[in-house]
């Protein structure tokens, strides 16, 4: 008789998404876990936003237990208090978030490396600014965003790093000024309202001119880092399984 298959294991890319537009990022958040499911073989990659009212339930539902992936840069307020609530209520467990990842130094490495090549530029003669979105309330978004610049630095040997922030001081317009050749690095995961008007309002108002890099859900080598930290996260939790 044969053998029944095994039922794939399954996870849930979960973003912040965009209360006045969830749509639209909930399609390119799809498109993203598609890319991460075609390189898990024995797994179902599904997605969410928070923005989109009832997404997530309806996705742990339809998947029954699966692991929550937190396509966020920081383990800050919504990971550590909206959205692991929600997984607590669901009974289901949540990885460590995207921007914690171990690889994601060296997968900003490479896409510096080819805007840089596109250019003709070396990184010890240009200046790098990494726009973070930082808070009000927490500091973990800030140091997140600062730790990742201090490994860029130190990695490519940009002649200056400077770090600045959407809704705290430093803020971007003030650290992006005077640099001559420099590039913008955007630390979003998504194509937000913050991509796309704050992050070039404030360049533009500090007179930086230089290519800004698009947000990571973009980047070459992030379905391939998703899809490595689900299963490696996955396996240590069913080794550690009672």
């Amino acid at each position: 008789m044969a053998r029944s298959p095994e039922p794939a294991r399954t996870a849930v890319i979960v973003a912040h998404g965009s209360p006045s537009d969830p749509e639209s990022q909930e399609s390119a958040l799809s498109a993203l876990a598609s890319r991460v499911d075609a390189r898990m073989d024995g797994w179902h990659v599904s997605s969410a936003t928070l923005a989109a009212k009832g997404r997530l339930e309806a996705e742990v539902e339809a998947l029954g237990k699966p692991l929550i992936y937190p396509f966020f840069m920081a383990r800050g307020w919504f990971t550590g208090q909206v959205l692991a609530k929600k997984a607590r209520e669901m009974g289901v467990r949540m990885l460590d978030p995207f921007g914690v990842e171990a690889g994601l130094v060296q997968c900003a490495q490479r896409e510096l490396g080819k805007v840089l090549a596109e250019r003709g530029w070396k990184a010890e003669e240009t200046a790098l600014v990494v726009a973070g979105h930082g808070s009000a309330v927490s500091r973990t978004s800030a140091d997140s965003a600062y730790e990742f610049a201090r490994a860029l630095h130190a990695g490519m040997g940009f002649t200056i790093t400077r770090t600045g922030f959407v809704e705290q001081p430093p803020f971007i317009k003030d650290v992006a000024q005077g640099l001559g050749q420099a590039v913008c690095l955007p630390y979003f995961a998504q194509q937000s309202g913050h991509m796309d008007d704050d992050v070039p309002a404030a360049l533009a108002a500090a007179g930086f001119d230089g290519p800004m890099l698009p947000p990571l859900i973009s980047w070459t080598d992030t379905p391939a880092l998703i899809a490595e930290s689900i299963a490696r996260q996955g396996e240590m939790f069913e080794t550690s399984a009672p």
